[in-house]
């Protein structure tokens, strides 16, 4: 099969397309023919050598497809459904790969906007778990437009939460749409933040590592009322909890998620795709912030 592979760290040239042997699922895992596999910044930061030491590696950790081979114990999906979810080996770039867990792809959604889904929701839905956001609760967004931040926002308002999340002026009108109340990044977030709710907010999320949480703390009353998933260091120098899925995966919210994107509860931006043989080109674009949401590369 083909697959997205890099014998060198380095920029996106050092991407190439191999051949590899198909994978094959194990006990509870589905292996499907990929239509559609997410691109993150985790695969540059693989890429230029940030995270894992070994080489070569493969990228990708979600994706959508056709089953077309089911591993032992596996009885809700047959050969032929329709389904989107993680792959745990980081091999989802390619023409084959093995899910688990994995989730039926909602009717509403193509191959493109349900390999889009995994991480955004995932990441989303594991932090408003860690923060206990429920019903009638005031939640800071800090980068609520991108993919993680507009899921959260999401998420949240469907939990009942009042959502107040920070943007540039840009995408003011977007978050409104979502049902949060738009705030300027910058200089002066904690005042423009009381102009709208005069006594601070209950708990607030980091999705942007922007550097605020000092001002996030002050606004949610104290460290234990915030996460981020972006700022490392800072959770470190900060006291605030830094959530990256080994404190326990939600990954509940992909049975969930169709349901609330058929009653029209949740949607994301329809994704900027890339053939699979123009990887290189998706990380420049990707790295260089030049798309709002996500890119997702295609698999004929």
């Amino acid at each position: 099969m083909k697959a997205v592979r890099f014998s060198a760290f380095g920029g996106p040239e050092v991407l190439e397309i191999v051949d590899l042997p198909a994978p094959r699922p194990g006990r509870g895992e589905v292996r499907i023919a990929v239509r559609a596999a997410g691109v993150n910044p985790s695969d540059w930061k693989k890429r230029q050598g940030l995270m894992d030491e070994e080489l070569p590696q493969t990228l990708g950790y979600e994706a959508a497809g056709v089953v077309d081979e089911i591993g032992e114990g596996v009885v809700d999906v047959a050969v032929g459904d329709r389904v989107f979810g993680f792959c745990e080996q980081g091999a989802a770039q390619a023409e084959s790969a093995v899910l688990s867990p994995y989730a039926p792809i909602p009717p509403a959604l193509g191959f493109p906007g349900a390999a889009a889904l995994p991480a955004a929701i995932e990441t989303a839905t594991r932090a408003l778990d860690r923060l206990g956001v429920v019903h009638g609760a005031t939640l800071l967004v800090n980068g609520a437009s991108g993919g993680v931040g507009s899921a959260a926002v999401q998420l949240a308002v469907v939990r009942g939460a009042r959502v107040i999340g920070t943007a540039g002026p840009a995408n003011h009108a977007y978050l409104r749409s979502l049902g949060a109340e738009p705030v300027a990044y910058g200089e002066g977030l904690v005042e423009r933040v009381r102009t709208l709710a005069s006594d601070g907010v209950d708990l607030a999320l980091d999705v942007a590592g922007s550097g605020v949480l000092p001002e996030l703390i002050e606004l949610a009353g104290g460290p234990a009322n915030v996460v981020t998933i972006a700022d490392f260091a800072g959770a470190r120098r900060h006291g605030v909890v830094f959530s990256r899925g080994d404190d326990g995966r939600a990954v509940h919210v992909l049975a969930e998620i169709g349901q609330l994107i058929e009653a029209g509860h949740f949607a994301l931006p329809v994704p900027r795709t890339y053939a699979l043989t123009d990887v290189a080109q998706a990380h420049r674009v990707g790295e260089n912030g030049q798309v709002r949401g996500k890119i997702v590369l295609l698999v004929n």
